[in-house]
């Protein structure tokens, strides 16, 4: 087949058209990355769906910014390569703001308090901290549970920690005795509770953790989303979200409904 000079500026032309489509359609969509196995904050429905309560938190942000969210599986750690690669602009799994990610990632305002907690089966000798010297200790890979246990192994006494890719695999451990009592985020236990019987928070540790919306350092996305944020707290939205995900009001003072600045490194 041959092709006119003519031609061939049409074909051109429509192509670039095409292109600037398909540029625009990409340009307004936020690519999200979440652990699909952390409810109530995020999990997948049988249908595939994601639903939780950062799920809708990440959503209507996108929507106030003018973008549509999809949303990818990812294991938790691979979320900080993620945003760093820019395959993701955005990651959500309870992710604790803290200096030492906020030297490669950016954050916007926390949305969510939380403490971390000592779990074991609700029958068991472990009550709390005291009871863990010479215990194995399971915690989710890459998490601040991780961290904060490999800081206090040496003066808790603790025999071993043991790493996981999700809550489900490391209760499991806890059912089989591979581990004596797991160290992780409180909200997502005791929501993981309700359905996987027998094991209890024996002590909450109080470390002041806040979540927030994780990008890549110093995206050209991170005002948008946080002038969203700032948005969804002051009309309400996110008080509803977290009435609709934990059953209650969010505790005055809370960062999630009070107005926070961008955390700096």
């Amino acid at each position: 087949m041959s092709l006119t000079r003519r031609n061939l500026l049409v074909l051109a032309t429509a192509i670039g058209l095409a292109g600037g489509a398909l540029g625009a359609r990409a340009a307004d969509t936020l690519n999200v990355g979440a652990y699909p196995s952390n409810p109530p904050f995020e999990y997948k429905t049988e249908s595939g769906a994601f639903e939780g309560f950062e799920v809708d938190v990440v959503t209507e942000a996108a929507k106030r910014a003018g973008l549509t969210p999809e949303i990818a599986d990812y294991g938790f750690q691979a979320l900080f390569a993620g945003t760093t690669s820019k395959r993701i602009d955005v990651a959500i799994s309870s992710i604790t703001i803290t200096k030492e990610r906020l030297q490669s990632q950016s954050f916007t305002q926390p949305y969510y308090d939380a403490d971390m907690g000592i779990a074991a089966k609700t029958d068991s000798d472990v009550k709390g901290l005291a009871d863990l010297k010479g215990k194995i200790i399971g915690v989710l890979s890459g998490s601040t549970g991780e961290k904060w246990a490999k800081d206090n192994q040496a003066a808790a006494g603790f025999a071993d920690i043991k790493g996981y890719n999700s809550q489900q695999e490391v209760f499991l451990d806890l059912t089989a005795g591979r581990i004596d009592a797991v160290v992780s985020d409180v909200p997502g236990m005791e929501y993981l509770f309700l359905k996987m019987k027998g094991f209890a928070v024996k002590e909450r540790i109080k470390t002041g953790e806040q979540y927030g919306l994780m990008l890549g350092k110093d995206h050209p996305l991170l005002d948008k989303l946080n002038t969203a944020l700032t948005e969804m707290k002051k009309d309400g939205t996110m008080a509803s979200i977290h009435k609709k995900w934990f059953g209650s009001d969010a505790p005055a003072g809370s960062s999630t409904i009070t107005e926070m600045p961008i955390p700096k490194a």
